[in-house]
């Protein structure tokens, strides 16, 4: 990005306004990756979404996003992906949502990259909440998508998805 406002001339009109802003973006995923981390070995429970009784996938990055950044995000990881920007994978970012065909439908699973080429998410009954890599070959062949929550506006689900 900085290139790209370089080459057009406005680094230099934006200077510490650009930089304050990417910080702040830098600064708050960071903390929502840290704080998802804080959740380690909490047990998969179906339906879930508290650290106390455990959590699905959907219902973690929710709590996570609710607690880190007071986005309340879609409560199914398929509501999740239709409520957030479109990315590339090679655009993926900490804080970042990808997502993943694991019962035969898309985006059935979701979970919060955490940068080089892994991500946290609570996986399955049995399981716990768990860092893993995205380039081991079941994930390779079940990623369905990248997503961006955008950090300006809150993502809310309508009434009738809560």
């Amino acid at each position: 990005m900085d290139a790209f406002l370089e080459d057009r001339g406005l680094m230099s009109r934006l200077g510490e306004q650009w930089q304050n802003a990417r910080d702040s973006v830098g600064l708050r995923a960071s903390g929502l990756v840290m704080n998802a981390m804080g959740f380690l070995g909490v047990p998969y429970k179906f339906g879930g979404n508290t650290a106390e009784g455990g959590f699905d996938c959907s219902g973690f990055v929710r709590a996570v996003f609710e607690e880190s950044l007071g986005k309340v995000l879609p409560r199914r990881a398929d509501e999740q992906a239709a409520a957030t920007q479109v990315i590339d994978r090679s655009e993926l970012k900490p804080g970042d949502l990808v997502f993943f065909n694991t019962m035969k439908r898309a985006f059935s699973h979701v979970g919060i990259y955490v940068g080089d080429g892994k991500f946290i998410h609570s996986p399955r009954a049995g399981s716990h909440v768990r860092v893993e890599d995205m380039r081991m070959a079941y994930w390779q062949k079940r990623f369905n998508g990248a997503r961006r929550v955008p950090m300006t506006a809150g993502v809310e689900a309508p009434a009738t998805m809560r």
